[in-house]
């Protein structure tokens, strides 16, 4: 399990060797074909930033040639706010007083519709807050057979399963599971996570195991930049990425690094505000790293930025997104998790990425591959 891994790590000692990294280490792992960890540290250092224009160039070649000029897009719907953990930074935390929605069967069809009458979805990813004894494994599994009659890939962005659990649902269409750490000091986390089933570092950071056991298609890691320090946070995950790849090579992979705002009306505070160029000089970093790794962007992030850094290593992007339960249809006023910068339409993010050269991509996998795959394995 990776948290026997990440316990040979220290935190200090990654985050003065990222410090102590020179132009001439930067040259180096900007010549090689394949990094290693050390390199991705070279690269997210302060003494990248004279290279930053050489490796978006590089970026760029990467991604045109393992993704072509496509972004895949996909949606997401909230399906409840109810959650049992008291994160100080999400507003979805069990001490916020507000109305909590559970969506029903019934107004979860009426979501799944209203989202295919905003665009050719076929990428849907199903996010909870975290509270199993309302919208647990039963609640899900019902949910992906609902959705799977609108959209070929399901993914699900919801509280740490069990290896059996992953299992079952798979059994119900799921393809693929995000699961962000948020931030990987461990000695820093339960700071953010004191109370709930969150506050259990070794659970999470073991989850993707426990995906990867049970054989799930696609795996999406994450940190929260805002947390701790932010190359410190990404190299441990880079780690992590590596770790994996080598237990579980035939899973797909996908990395995003949201950034918190500074909040406006005296809640939490981000301890690291990531500049616009630290945010380039990062994805940069993680493509060179790693070529074939889904860099993820999402509504979090503005207009601006998003089509920048489409034609320079982000692969896929979420669009016309509702970050509030039944944000689509039902409850279309509810409190947000989190606001959203970019409130362009579906459509008219497609309308941008066309006009940038990039093709948009509403479904980029299907259930029946999954069979195809098993019968090649049995030949």
């Amino acid at each position: 399990m990776f948290s026997e891994e990440i316990d040979k790590l220290s935190w200090q000692e990654t985050t003065d060797c990222i410090y102590s990294k020179s132009e001439a280490d930067v040259r180096r792992a900007l010549s090689k074909e394949h990094c290693t960890v050390d390199d991705f540290m070279a690269l997210i250092s302060p003494a990248a930033v004279p290279y930053i224009e050489t490796m978006a160039r590089l970026s760029r070649r990467y991604t045109e040639e393992r993704f072509g000029r496509t972004m895949s897009l996909f949606i997401p719907l909230y399906l409840t706010n109810s959650c049992a953990n008291s994160c100080v930074y999400c507003g979805f935390h069990i001490s916020n007083p507000m109305p909590r929605t559970i969506l029903t069967p019934e107004e979860m069809e009426n979501e799944y519709r209203a989202i295919k009458r905003l665009g050719p979805f076929e990428n849907l990813l199903l996010v909870t807050g975290e509270n199993p004894a309302k919208a647990g494994v039963p609640y899900l599994a019902q949910a992906l057979d609902m959705a799977k009659r609108y959209f070929a890939n399901l993914k699900i962005e919801v509280m740490p399963l069990k290896s059996e659990e992953y299992a079952e649902l798979t059994r119900h269409g799921l393809n693929g599971v995000i699961c962000f750490q948020e931030t990987y000091n461990r000695e820093r986390y339960n700071v953010y996570h004191p109370r709930g089933m969150k506050s259990r570092f070794d659970w999470r950071v073991n989850a993707p195991d426990r995906m990867g056991q049970a054989g799930v298609h696609s795996i999406g890691m994450g940190v929260l930049i805002g947390l701790e320090e932010w190359r410190t946070d990404v190299t441990m995950m880079a780690h992590h990425l590596r770790y994996l790849q080598r237990h579980y090579w035939r899973t797909k992979y996908s990395v995003n690094f949201p950034r918190m705002r500074p909040a406006e009306n005296g809640g939490f505070q981000p301890n690291v505000v990531m500049t616009d160029k630290e945010l380039a000089q990062l994805t940069f970093a993680m493509r060179i790293f790693d070529h074939d790794v889904d860099i993820s962007y999402s509504t979090r992030e503005t207009p601006f930025i998003r089509d920048h850094m489409a034609t320079l290593g982000v692969t896929t992007m979420s669009a016309g997104s509702k970050t509030e339960p039944g944000g689509y249809y039902t409850y279309p006023q509810a409190l947000e998790q989190f606001a959203v910068s970019d409130e362009r339409t579906a459509w008219e993010v497609v309308r941008r990425l066309k006009e940038i050269g990039i093709e948009p991509v509403w479904k980029d996998w299907d259930g029946s591959f999954d069979q195809g795959f098993q019968h090649l394995s049995n030949v």
